[in-house]
């Protein structure tokens, strides 16, 4: 399932070449003839991403909400543009801004594409050429989204649904606390507030998008090694600080992983280190996928379970 970071930057491409521009929407699949229908010929007017939630609103007042779950993703096709414009009133950014990354370029440019190619996007990316344009659709396109020169499809999303502004504001006030929309002392101390005191393992809360939102089994998994907090510790018995350094460490890595486009969890990588471990997931985490094999510490095997129907990766000799 795409984390909160592929989803934040799904939601910067829409920004990027459908904000301000009409928009034509149809369903190839036909699972949403209606709903496409209600947003065909409105302008797009802003797009955002809650956690693994994307909000998008047309003009009139109408929005369509996207969940990818396990098996959804975007296609984006054509002209994929890396300026980003203008935002709206949940995402909290100043319009008009450009955010670059550590090279000083924005921070699409990693999954960019030229006009004559096709990008998808959740958690891998990858480009192939176009022959005929607009596309023809591949496979069952739930929802496509077209301009004269942007074409994106969705396939096999959870949730496709459109809403009213109301309907959009008690979803986004149900879930915890985004890092990348909710800011500053306010959003770290709503976070404690939902997850303090809760008996409940930490490694599941993590989990609860009431509680802390975009968090998935990768991320759950590095945080709690990198903190050094055993996955089946009752909340209840984690100190505020120790609660405070997860939401910070949550910050820092979502803000990686929009950036790079990948789940980097192993700090200080460098030259061919930092290459090897964008090019492969085995090289950039310090237990995710790593079952049976040596800590990179203290050398105990990575152990592997199962916690609420997902994979669980930790250390027993540095999680203890």
């Amino acid at each position: 399932m795409p984390e909160g970071h592929s989803v934040h930057r799904i939601a910067r491409q829409f920004t990027a070449n459908y904000a301000g521009r009409v928009v034509s929407a149809s369903s190839p699949q036909g699972r949403f003839v209606e709903g496409a229908a209600e947003i065909d010929g409105r302008e797009m007017v802003e797009t955002f991403a809650v956690g693994k939630h994307m909000f998008s609103r047309f003009e009139g007042g109408v929005w369509l909400r996207v969940h990818l779950g396990i098996y959804g993703a975007w296609d984006f096709s054509g002209q994929v543009s890396t300026t980003l414009g203008q935002t709206g009133e949940y995402s909290r950014t100043r319009p008009g801004v450009t955010i670059e990354d550590s090279r000083g370029e924005t921070s699409l440019s990693s999954i960019g594409a030229p006009r004559r190619t096709r990008l998808k996007m959740a958690e891998a990316e990858r480009e192939q050429e176009l022959s005929q344009w607009p596309p023809e659709p591949v496979g069952a396109v739930r929802l496509r989204l077209l301009t004269a020169e942007t074409c994106a499809d969705l396939r096999g999303p959870t949730a496709c649904e459109l809403m009213t502004g109301d309907e959009v504001a008690a979803r986004i006030e149900k879930l915890g606390p985004d890092p990348l929309v909710d800011r500053g002392a306010k959003a770290e101390a709503r976070f404690l507030e939902r997850a303090r005191g809760k008996r409940t393992p930490i490694g599941i809360v993590l989990m609860d998008q009431q509680i802390v939102s975009g968090i998935g089994n990768v991320y759950r998994a590095e945080m709690l090694y990198r903190a050094g907090i055993n996955p089946h510790t009752p909340t209840s018995q984690l100190t505020d600080e120790q609660l405070r350094e997860l939401w910070r460490d949550w910050t820092k890595l979502l803000k990686i992983g929009v950036e790079v486009g990948q789940m980097m969890t192993i700090d200080g990588l460098r030259g061919k280190a930092k290459a090897a471990a964008l090019e492969n997931r085995e090289d950039r985490h310090w237990v995710y996928g790593r079952a049976g094999e040596p800590c990179r510490v203290c050398g105990t095997p990575i152990a592997l379970e199962e916690m609420q129907a997902r994979k669980l990766y930790w250390c027993p000799g540095c999680q203890l």
